[in-house]
């Protein structure tokens, strides 16, 4: 059924005419809004710091966990830390080295892999691909693959469950915007896929269905086609790939950085870019209530401007239901930076369901975050 929101655009008392600019003294602007900032939205200003409290009780919370100390490599994608989960996704964290000794597949969805850490190759039903830091590969569904590590790997795992990944929509920016898909990279039926095609030994695929195992055993390597032709392929992009979105005017919604639409949820890329540069212009985000979907975000290089006491590793989970934005130190710089731009590289994942907390994420959790809007270092 086609989408027909109750629309009726009032304002009422004192309010700024354009959203995220020209805020009145003395007030903080907050936006509620619904379907993940492509629905009807609303904003208040108020006299008070939207995230002002000073104590909180109960389960929902913003939360921060420190993926960095997850350690205990793991030989397989499998052995993957649980950080989130719902019926859409699994987001999991995989430390590991050296060469897999097998083959996965994922018979539940496609699997989105970011490479946070490490180098080394990728060889998979389609081929042979290098990887590097800040590499997104996308490995469609049943795909078998495994990975060579020529350093020691640390990647998020995000499975679209039971769904695939597709492009966002760029609409009016057309298809070249943000990135040009003849940027993804597939990979090669090359003399390094064919030396491991044809080296002689058993190999075992280690294949996920519905969150159980079942093992393959082959007398020979299953990776050793000779040829394929179609559009359905493991993909690869890197993050200083992507030419990010930008307004000198007006401070854009993290939805405008999508990268991947999965089932249920999307995946957005922070890279660095110009700050707006109209005087009156937000230069941090704005404080919101995304109350559709709860929002992830996963740190992974430079310096996160708009977040106190938050290094490369970490991720923020905040659930659908309360209204966040920018720590007390990023909100003094709401309108005047001290540099140009942005340095940040982070991968943003905004989920239609709830989301629920993995052990891997529970083990290494900075129970106190939500303290860090009060100005609080611990």
């Amino acid at each position: 059924m086609a989408r027909n929101d109750i629309s009726f655009p009032r304002t009422e008392g004192k309010a700024s005419r354009q959203a995220h600019a020209k805020i009145p003294d003395g007030t903080y602007e907050r936006e509620m809004g619904r379907e993940g900032f492509f629905g009807p939205a609303t904003h208040m200003y108020h006299r008070n710091v939207p995230t002002g409290w000073t104590s909180w009780e109960g389960p929902l919370r913003p939360r921060a966990f420190d993926l960095s100390k997850l350690d205990g490599p793991g030989a397989s994608p499998w052995d993957a830390a649980d950080v989130l989960h719902n019926g859409s996704t699994q987001i999991r964290l995989w430390n590991t080295s050296g060469k897999m000794d097998h083959l996965a597949r994922n018979s539940d969805g496609d699997e989105l892999i970011f490479v946070h850490k490490g180098t080394g190759e990728l060889f998979c039903d389609y081929g042979h691909l290098s990887f590097e830091a800040g590499d997104y590969i996308v490995i469609p569904r049943s795909t078998s693959w495994r990975f060579e590590c020529a350093e020691p790997l640390t990647a998020l795992l995000i499975e679209s469950t039971n769904g695939t990944y597709q492009l966002p929509d760029k609409g009016i920016l057309g298809p070249h915007a943000i990135f040009d898909p003849a940027m993804l990279d597939v990979p090669k039926l090359d003399d390094a896929f064919e030396a491991q095609a044809t080296t002689p030994g058993e190999w075992q695929v280690k294949v996920k269905r519905l969150n159980e195992l079942s093992t393959v055993t082959f007398p020979f390597n299953p990776l050793d086609a000779v040829g394929w032709k179609g559009d359905l392929s493991v993909v690869r992009i890197n993050v200083r790939d992507i030419r990010p979105l930008m307004s000198h005017r007006y401070h854009l919604p993290p939805s405008a950085h999508s990268t991947f639409v999965g089932n249920g949820f999307i995946v957005c890329t922070f890279v660095p870019r110009p700050f707006e540069t109209d005087e009156d212009a937000l230069k941090v985000p704005f404080f919101h209530n995304n109350d559709d979907y709860d929002e992830v975000l996963f740190y992974h290089a430079g310096d996160f401007f708009s977040r106190d006491n938050i290094h490369p590793g970490m991720m923020s989970f905040h659930p659908t239901g309360f209204t966040h934005g920018p720590h007390p130190k990023a909100l003094k710089n709401a309108y005047k930076q001290s540099k140009p731009g942005t340095n940040e590289y982070a991968v943003m994942i905004d989920t239609r369901a709830p989301l629920e907390v993995g052990e891997g994420a529970a083990r290494v959790e900075w129970a106190d975050y939500h303290k860090s809007w009060q100005g609080q270092d611990d």
